[in-house]
């Protein structure tokens, strides 16, 4: 038989990477991926995939394709993931699996080789980003994640509700990998190296960090055009204003640009312009961490499951408009 129903047991966590260790279990493949149940990958991804394991060296242990979305044009909130994703797939991981520093993972996609997954011990249950903490689990043990050529289609979540939590419980992830992979620093730092160590405490340490400082930080700008200068003098020397204020303009402009690099490999130019909207994107993100703070600190392992199914986009439609 080529396909087998697995059912859960009862138990907790109730989360997806104790389901994957599940049908670890029974796996019996030299290779083994991860899918959504949504998901729609490339009819050749597999092969791409068994390809690209061929011509690696053996340290790589798992390839992870691109994802992106067939309704982007449904919202602006599919426009803005849509854009986000086809920066961070297209040349975020591109570029991290050039320069070989850890790579988060994605939650599907994911190819791996079974023996070497075994032996990383499978998927964290308590995890909630599973995916990103076995990158960076991989790239400790001196494993290597690489990057194939071919995309998997998903749906974009379009409601804003949705989107939040879905983030939060990503951002979420995010802060349990920092915390779990940084209780001994100095000895992380030893076993991978400076150059990693540092790449993994900006990715994964600093992305929610870099999210909490958002919303307090753009009320202080905006408090700030309404506060008359004498004043605002007092509180924030000019030198210090200054500073500020070029931070502000520089990393929003530079987050606006690497969003419009994102649809030039895929042609989908059309996108490019909503990149505008980024920093408004980014406070969606900023609400999404403090819900992830409060969950840290109250329900660690709560698995805060998105509703898929929802989009009404036709995209044979879209085609023909």
């Amino acid at each position: 038989e080529n396909f087998v129903i697995l059912t859960i047991p009862k138990g907790a966590p109730q989360t997806k990477p104790r389901a994957c260790n599940a049908g670890l279990e029974v796996a019996r493949g030299e290779y083994l991926v991860i899918y959504d149940a949504e998901d729609a990958p490339e009819p050749d991804q597999l092969k791409k995939t068994v390809v690209a394991f061929q011509r690696s060296d053996p340290s790589t242990v798992v390839m992870q394709a691109a994802l992106n979305y067939f309704n982007a044009r449904e919202n602006v909130l599919t426009r803005m993931f849509s854009l986000e994703y086809s920066y961070w797939f297209d040349y975020m991981l591109t570029g991290l699996d050039v320069a070989d520093l850890p790579i988060p993972l994605g939650g599907t996609s994911n190819h791996f080789r079974t023996a070497a997954l075994r032996e990383l011990g499978g998927w964290d249950p308590y995890n909630v980003t599973e995916d990103a903490d076995l990158g960076i689990r991989a790239s400790a043990l001196g494993y290597r994640v690489g990057v194939v050529n071919s995309t998997t289609m998903e749906e974009a979540t379009s409601r804003m509700g949705i989107f939040v939590g879905q983030r939060s419980r990503w951002i979420k992830g995010y802060m349990q990998t920092a915390l779990v992979h940084a209780r001994q620093p100095l000895r992380l730092a030893r076993t991978i190296g400076l150059r990693r160590f540092a790449s993994f405490a900006l990715l994964i340490g600093g992305t929610p960090v870099t999210f909490l400082g958002v919303l307090p930080f753009t009320a202080l700008t905006v408090v700030a055009f309404f506060i008359p200068w004498d004043q605002l003098s007092v509180a924030f020397p000019a030198v210090v204003f200054w500073v500020c204020l070029l931070n502000f303009l520089i990393g929003n402009g530079l987050m606006v640009y690497l969003n419009m690099m994102g649809p030039y490999k895929r042609g989908t130019f059309w996108l490019v312009a909503w990149a505008l909207l980024n920093p408004v994107y980014w406070i969606l993100h900023s609400l999404a961490a403090y819900k992830a703070l409060w969950q840290l600190i109250t329900k660690p392992h709560y698995w805060e499951k998105t509703e898929h199914g929802l989009s009404e986009f036709d995209e044979r439609a879209a085609a023909f408009a």
